[in-house]
């Protein structure tokens, strides 16, 4: 895949500007400094793994098994080889997020109202036995290390958040996504790396900052959430349908005739909170049963601060914008509070619409590309 830098026209000295240092980075930049991939075996249970992501305080995890035992996740071929004899010794099959958990804890059925009689036991399966259960576990894929950041942002803006690099690829000339590789070391890339990475070359990017949401055509709509009625089971099995990682929680326009168990378009309404499934990660096992029933107001406002302590960070607030916001305030605020995603609010603070790291990453790249 090859990409094609362009200047970037300069609206007001009507002139070419090429953002020399940033099109000369690579992929390896990004991942240089981070730790060594967290990881779990195919044979882990459910537990274990929910353990694994909040231990290391990830939100999701590739999986592991035997080389030759199974067909990686979209027909890829990750291995992960004996650096010095060359021998594969193990296969990833897929990732693995809090959402695949939460949505075997829900239940299959759509009329299962989470009445479980024992949780343990649907812990105790193993973790390749759920994987699938969401879309986005079943997408596997390697960024090589000598990949432009052009073309790393023309993945990530696809809604693809993280992609496997192989430190000592074995593969050459290649700029851009693999679904065969085989290294003795991975690292995870995210999203979120490159957007702190972005941040850091603020100066490259001012022509494109400086902008506002609206300007850039960055807000999504429609934005389906939750009502404040919602039950947090229902929430789960909604956003699984939805492929939804988060949702926005919105005032219910009444109470006793709206249906609480599907999702309702959000805009218009008053924004009270966020439903994500990251939160739920440092819910415990034997908790998580008792609260499927509850409203997810009942369990933002009950649990959320006892189970963030749990996973090692703060209850998280709510992030909101405008649309007239500029563009930089945006990426601060989704750097600096670790967010996915902002809400973006109208001054009576009802939703209009949504900003996420694609779109962000989405305008940044097409804004280089002008």
């Amino acid at each position: 895949m090859q990409t094609t830098m362009m200047g970037v026209k300069n609206d007001n000295m009507h002139a070419t500007v090429e953002p020399q240092r940033l099109r000369d980075k690579k992929v390896r930049e990004l991942v240089s400094e981070k730790r060594r991939l967290v990881e779990v075996p195919y044979t882990a249970t459910l537990s274990h793994t929910m353990n694994a992501l909040v231990a290391n305080q990830v939100v999701a995890m590739p999986v592991a098994a035997p080389p030759g035992h199974w067909i990686g996740a979209g027909g890829s071929m990750i291995l992960e080889s004996d650096k010095h004899t060359g021998s594969v010794r193990k296969h990833y099959i897929g990732m693995i997020t809090m959402l695949d958990i939460l949505a075997h804890i829900a239940g299959d059925n759509p009329d299962d109202n989470g009445d479980h009689s024992d949780m343990e036991q649907r812990m105790a399966v193993p973790v390749s036995s759920v994987i699938g259960h969401c879309l986005e576990s079943l997408s596997l894929w390697t960024l090589n290390p000598s990949t432009s950041i052009m073309d790393c942002m023309e993945v990530l803006s696809k809604g693809i958040h993280r992609a496997l690099v192989p430190l000592d690829s074995t593969m050459e000339n290649v700029s851009g996504v693999e679904l065969v590789e085989s290294a003795s070391s991975y690292r995870m890339l995210t999203q979120m790396d490159l957007m702190r990475f972005l941040k850091g070359h603020e100066s490259d990017l001012k022509h494109v900052l400086d902008r506002t949401l609206n300007d850039l055509g960055a807000l999504v709509e429609p934005i389906f959430g939750v009502t404040d009625h919602t039950k947090v089971i229902d929430a789960i099995k909604s956003m699984r349908a939805g492929s939804l990682n988060a949702v926005p929680i919105v005032e219910s326009s009444n109470p006793a005739t709206e249906d609480h168990s599907q999702l309702v378009n959000g805009k218009g309404r008053k924004l009270i909170g966020t439903f994500s499934a990251t939160d739920l990660r440092g819910c415990p096992v034997s908790h998580l049963q008792s609260w499927l029933k509850a409203s997810v107001m009942e369990y933002t406002r009950s649990l959320l601060s006892v189970s963030a302590n749990m996973a090692g960070s703060s209850p998280r607030e709510l992030v909101t914008s405008y649309a007239e916001s500029p563009l930089a305030e945006v990426v601060d605020k989704v750097v600096v509070n670790h967010v996915h995603r902002v809400w973006v609010v109208d001054r009576d603070g009802r939703l209009e619409g949504l900003v996420s790291l694609t779109d962000i990453i989405r305008v940044i790249r097409t804004s280089l590309l002008e």
